[in-house]
C-alpha cells in the first residue's frame, strides 16, 4: 500500500529524494548534538526543543518540495518576474530596517508566525528561474546584446548588488550561478567579462554603503595574509583534526560547546568531529551527485528553460555546499553560507525544499514526455 502511494506520488528523479532524505537524516542527527548544550540553557532543561523546532522545519521543506514537484515548472517562469520586482523593496527594506543580528540585518520577521524571513532566498530563487526562462526565449538572438542580453545583465547586478549591502557571500554565490548559466546559454566571453566588471563595481559600492564592508576586507586580509585565525576557525580545526576517520560517535563532540554556529555555519566541523572524515567525503560526494543528478535532468530536457532552470538551481545549491565544507576546513575565507539540508535555518530550510522541488518537476515532466513518446512509437 505505502510502495504504490509512494509510486504513483513521488515523481521525478528518485536519486534526488534519496539524497535529500539522507542528508536530512543526518542533519537530525548532528543538529540535535550539536544544540543540545544550548536548549539546556535556553529552555529550562528541555534539550530536544532544537531537535523538534528542527524536525518540523525539515518535514515542512519536504512538504513544499512535494507539492513543487507536482505542479509543471514552466508556471514559475510566469512568477520569477513579478517576485525579482518584490525582491527589491523587501530587500532594501531588509537592509535599512530589517533584524540585526550578528551586525548585519538579513532577516524580515514575519509577525503573526513570528519566524524570521530572509528576503535574499527569495531573490536567489526568483532570479534563477527568471534567467532560465528569459535565456531559453531568446536562443536564437543570444548573441545581440542591446536586444537581448542587457535586461538579464540589469538584473544580475541590480539583485546581486542588493543582497551584497547586507550578505556579501550569498550575492558571490548568485553571481557566479548566473554566470554559469550565461555560459551554458552560449553567451560571448566579453558580455560575460563585461557582466564581471559591473559586478566588480557593485561589490565595491556594498562594501563601501553595505553593513558588512569591513568584515569582508578583513576576512580576506587574514585569509591571503595568513595573520590571524579567527576564533571560530581555531575551533573548527580542533573538530576536523580530532574526528579521525571514523569520528568520536554520535553526541560526542567536544568542539559543539565551543564553537560558534556550530549547528548553522560551521556544521560540517561537527560532522567530521562525530562521523569522521569518511562521513564528511561521503556527505561531499552525495552533494556532487546531486549535481550529477541535475546535469542529467538537463540533458534529458527537450525544452531549454527545463534544462537551465535544472542546471542553475543545482549549481546554486551544490556551489554553497562547497563554499561551507571549504570554509571549515581553511581553504576559503570565512563566510555566512550555511550547508544546505543540513544546517539548522528558518526559512531558508523551506526555500531549499522549494528548490529541490523545482528541478524534480522538470525531472518528472522529462519522465512524462519520455513515457509519452514511446506510447506514440507503440501506436506507430
Amino acid at each position: 500500500m505505502i510502495y504504490k502511494w509512494i509510486l504513483n506520488n513521488i515523481k521525478g528523479d528518485r536519486w534526488i529524494w534519496f539524497i535529500a532524505l539522507s542528508l536530512s537524516i543526518l542533519s537530525l542527527l548532528v543538529v540535535y548534538s550539536a544544540t543540545g548544550s544550548l536548549a539546556y540553557q535556553k529552555m529550562q532543561g528541555n534539550t530536544e526543543y532544537y531537535l523538534f523546532k528542527h524536525f518540523f522545519l525539515i518535514l515542512l521543506s519536504f512538504v513544499a518540495m512535494w507539492f513543487t514537484h507536482k505542479i509543471d515548472y514552466k508556471y514559475f517562469s510566469k512568477l520569477s518576474k513579478i517576485s525579482l520586482y518584490a525582491c527589491i523593496p523587501l530587500l532594501l527594506f531588509t537592509w535599512k530596517f530589517g533584524l540585526n543580528i550578528n551586525d548585519a540585518s538579513r532577516w524580515i520577521n514575519i509577525p503573526i508566525l513570528n519566524q524570521a524571513f530572509q528576503p535574499s532566498d527569495l531573490a536567489k530563487l526568483s532570479l534563477i528561474v527568471y534567467l532560465s526562462s528569459y535565456l531559453s526565449k531568446h536562443q536564437m538572438d543570444i548573441k545581440n546584446i542591446k536586444e537581448t542580453l542587457i535586461f538579464p545583465l540589469i538584473w544580475i547586478s541590480v539583485i546581486c548588488l542588493l543582497i551584497a549591502l547586507t550578505n556579501f557571500s550569498s550575492s558571490v554565490l548568485l553571481f557566479v550561478t548566473s554566470i554559469i548559466l550565461l555560459f551554458i546559454s552560449r553567451v560571448p566571453i566579453k558580455y560575460l567579462t563585461l557582466l564581471l566588471v559591473s559586478f566588480i563595481i557593485a561589490g565595491s559600492i556594498a562594501i563601501f554603503i553595505g553593513q558588512r564592508g569591513q568584515t569582508v576586507i578583513s576576512r580576506f586580509e587574514n585569509f591571503i595574509e595568513n595573520k590571524e585565525i579567527p576564533f571560530q576557525l581555531k575551533q573548527a580545526y580542533i573538530a576536523v583534526s580530532t574526528g579521525g576517520l571514523f569520528g568520536k560517535g554520535p553526541g560526542k563532540s567536544n568542539q559543539k560547546n565551543f564553537l560558534p554556529q556550530s549547528y548553522s555555519d560551521f556544521i560540517y566541523a561537527i560532522i567530521i568531529e562525530e562521523y569522521g572524515l569518511v562521513t564528511g567525503l561521503f556527505v561531499l560526494i552525495l552533494y556532487l551527485l546531486l549535481l550529477y543528478r541535475g546535469l542529467v535532468t538537463l540533458m534529458r530536457s527537450e525544452r531549454a528553460f527545463g534544462g537551465l532552470l535544472s542546471a542553475g538551481l543545482s549549481f546554486a545549491l551544490v556551489i554553497q555546499a562547497i563554499i561551507n565544507m571549504c570554509v571549515v576546513v581553511g581553504l576559503l575565507p570565512v563566510t555566512g553560507l550555511t550547508l544546505p539540508l543540513i544546517s539548522m535555518g528558518g526559512t531558508s530550510q523551506l526555500f531549499t525544499g522549494i528548490t529541490l522541488g523545482i528541478i524534480l518537476s522538470v525531472s518528472r515532466y522529462n519522465e512524462d514526455e519520455n513515457n509519452n513518446n514511446l506510447v506514440y512509437d507503440k501506436i506507430i
